[in-house]
Parts: C-alpha cells; sequence; structure tokens
C-alpha cells in the first residue's frame, strides 16, 4: 500500500503492522518505529496515527476486534432454530479459523490480554470490545434453550479460549485438530450444557411437535 495513504486506510496500515509484531515479537518488539517499517512507511508516520503508546495500543485493540469478527463471522451463523447441528457446524468452523488461518491474530490478542491486565485503561477499553462477541454468544446460548445463559457463556468462551491456547501457544501447538475434531468437541461441551434443552434443537424445528 503507498505510503500517501491517509485517513482510516493508514490507520488500519499501522494497526495491521501493530498486531503482526506483536504475533512475531512479542509486546517488548512493539514500537512506533517498529510499526513504521513493518508497514512500510516513513519514519514518523505512526505517530501521526497514534502518538502515545496507550494510543498504539487502543488502534490494535479496535482492528482485533474488526478482523476476529470477519474471520469468526458470527453473524453468518445458521439460525439456531434451523437445528443444533447446523449451529454447531457454523461455531466449530469460525473456532478452527482462529486455529489456523487466524493464528496470528489469535497470538496478537494473547499479547494484548496480558498487557491489559497491567494497565487499567486498556483493560477496560479491551473488554469493552470483547462484549460484542460475549453478547453474540449469548443470544445463540438463549436460542438453544439454555437456563443460565450467563454461566453457559464463560464455559463456551473458555473451551475455545483453551482449545486456542493451547494450539498455538501452549503445549498442543504441533497438533492443531482438524474441524471434525473441534465440532465433535463443541458439540459434547453444548450437549453438556444444554441437556434435555438441547434435545429439542437436534434438527430442524420442523421436525418436532410443537
Amino acid at each position: 500500500m503507498s505510503a500517501r495513504t491517509t485517513g482510516p486506510a493508514r490507520a488500519d496500515l499501522v494497526a495491521d503492522a501493530a498486531l503482526a509484531l506483536l504475533a512475531e515479537r512479542g509486546m517488548r518488539g512493539l514500537t512506533h518505529r517498529a510499526v513504521d517499517e513493518t508497514a512500510g512507511l516513513p519514519q514518523g508516520s505512526t505517530s501521526n496515527v497514534a502518538r502515545t503508546r496507550q494510543a498504539l495500543l487502543e488502534l490494535a485493540v479496535r482492528r482485533l476486534a474488526q478482523r476476529e469478527a470477519e474471520v469468526l463471522a458470527l453473524d453468518e451463523l445458521p439460525d439456531p432454530r434451523g437445528g443444533l447441528d447446523a449451529l454447531v457446524g457454523g461455531l466449530a468452523l469460525a473456532t478452527h479459523r482462529a486455529l489456523t488461518r487466524n493464528r496470528e491474530l489469535t497470538l496478537a490478542r494473547y499479547e494484548l490480554a496480558l498487557e491489559a491486565t497491567r494497565r487499567p485503561e486498556l483493560r477496560a477499553y479491551f473488554d469493552a470490545t470483547g462484549a460484542v462477541f460475549r453478547d453474540q454468544l449469548r443470544a445463540l446460548v438463549v436460542a438453544l434453550g439454555s437456563a443460565s445463559p450467563e454461566r453457559h457463556v464463560l464455559s463456551l468462551a473458555a473451551w475455545a479460549d483453551g482449545l486456542m491456547f493451547s494450539c498455538v501457544a501452549g503445549s498442543f501447538n504441533a497438533e492443531v485438530p482438524g474441524p471434525d475434531e473441534v465440532r465433535a468437541g463443541l458439540r459434547e461441551l453444548l450437549d453438556g450444557i444444554l441437556g434435555r434443552n438441547g434435545l429439542e434443537l437436534r434438527g430442524p424445528v420442523g421436525d418436532h411437535e410443537a
């Protein structure tokens, strides 16, 4: 992209470079100069977009949320009323994307999450962007018949985060599960969470009595 790029496009370029650096070098490798170099921009360009380190981190968090939303595509998941099998397949696909083509973003997210534990101002910003995902997940488990949506959202998020960390940065980094394995694990979890409520959604709604 040309160094003459300005406005939102320049901000996205800077943010994408910041995320790439976080995944490759960690938090210590994230500097304004390094972002300029990675983005192929003249020295000082990143400072014009995000003058402070806090501003650069916030820009990275905002861009991370945008890019993860595109990859996970939760708004494109099948309608829960269409059956649990279809929904499990959609959720499993989104999770598998985070383990494969979204791996760099997943690493960057863990770096930012850890940094947020040390920066209260970033913590609030990070949590606010994550709330959008939690709200979408909550709507899904409610539609599936969850009697305790907040607790079940936590269980699902913990399962997904645990799987992603283990396979991206943990001891299973060389053993990334395939889509079928992810689907099986998710189905087992949802079966345990939903119990009899989930049985009502195993097939299309039209296949069951009202």
